[in-house]
């Protein structure tokens, strides 16, 4: 069991990366920062149910392959945390269940490691889950602020990552105080890393926050070279409702609360990305609270389905809490693809949804 002593920590410490990375963590757990007003726009899908599916449920295979990795089921423990003790914690917790129940696992915002390079420990989980698809993660917005190509590089290595993701976070950044605006000229540099790290054999995932990708975005970021785009849509946690419990400035609480319903629904994300390039891999993520939400991810064309924060409130008990719910998630997958007639994800991708 992680053991919390969040305002200690807090009232010993200046508001630092690795504070606000404890503040993020606490406010999840303790406050309903759910986007209100968006959903992920799932609910109004259906599968048309086959009553006679005509293949007994034992065949059914949830097995993938991705970025060379073999999983067995399409999830993805999404990007948390890391940064502090109690993050760190978190992210061991994670990875144990990850390795076990066979998912990937993405790590918290690197950026805090390479401040404080005592923090990279937090980041450091290949020891108990040496087989798991692992992607490590910065804010792309930090490539105008001076990390370089050379410090993807190191964070890869920090990490034993297979994957990069830089993460999109304008509304964020925004809201923050101390947050970092400048996006001009991003997306040639994004295209700088694609390229080196593609030489490298490193994917580049190109990750939104909570409020999705338009289909603009999607198809630049695809000319950049991405390799992947997890469009994180709204209908999750919303980071403007984080941010407005983690300031303590009562005008800019007030400015952070006009975006509890901004952004993109996880569907039309979906829709967006999948449109922007057949050779994108597609990662849905936003407001996925199920097997049935997962089902529909990928029959929308998504080959991973990325959940966060029921991962976070199981790992502050324990890995098994972890696992258990992964196992939860995988038998409603597989339950969905019986009572829709697919036996494999292939099956699965090409399943019509219906709308309500």
């Amino acid at each position: 069991m992680v053991v919390f002593n969040f305002m200690e920590h807090r009232k010993m410490t200046e508001v630092t990366t690795t504070v606000r990375k404890d503040d993020h963590i606490r406010i999840n757990l303790e406050h309903d920062v759910q986007s209100n007003g968006v959903s992920n726009g799932l609910e109004g899908l259906y599968f048309d149910h086959q009553a006679a599916p005509e293949f007994d449920m034992t065949a059914v295979d949830t097995t993938l392959t991705v970025f060379g990795r073999p999983l067995s089921v399409p999830l993805l423990i999404s990007c948390m945390t890391g940064g502090t003790r109690i993050a760190g914690d978190i992210n061991r917790t994670l990875a144990e269940a990850a390795q076990q129940g066979g998912v990937a696992l993405g790590l918290g915002s690197m950026r805090v490691a390479l401040e404080y390079p005592e923090t990279v420990l937090s980041f450091q989980v290949r020891d108990v889950a040496p087989d798991v698809l692992l992607l490590a993660n910065l804010g792309a917005v930090q490539l105008n602020y001076g990390i370089a190509l050379e410090d993807c590089r190191r964070i890869i290595e920090m990490a034993q990552a297979d994957v990069l993701v830089l993460h999109f976070n304008a509304l964020q950044e925004a809201l923050q105080p101390e947050g970092n605006t400048n996006f001009s000229g991003l997306l040639a540099k994004v295209e700088q890393v694609c390229s080196a790290l593609a030489r490298d054999g490193v994917p580049v995932v190109a990750k939104e926050v909570g409020w999705g990708f338009s289909e603009e975005t999607c198809r630049a970021l695809a000319a950049a070279g991405v390799a992947a785009i997890d469009v994180a849509g709204a209908g999750g946690t919303s980071w403007s409702q984080v941010e407005m419990h983690r300031s303590e400035n009562e005008i800019q609480k007030k400015v952070a609360t006009a975006f509890a319903d901004w952004g993109i629904s996880t569907a039309k994300a979906l829709c967006n990305a999948r449109n922007c390039s057949p050779e994108i891999i597609v990662i849905a993520s936003g407001g996925l609270r199920n097997g049935v939400d997962v089902a529909k991810s990928i029959a929308l064309g998504a080959s991973l389905a990325g959940i966060a924060r029921p991962f976070l409130e199981a790992a502050v008990r324990s890995s098994e809490a972890v696992l258990q719910a992964v196992q939860i998630i995988e038998e409603q997958l597989r339950i969905s693809m019986f009572c829709a007639g697919s036996k494999d994800i292939g099956e699965l991708q090409q399943t019509r949804l219906l709308q309500r």
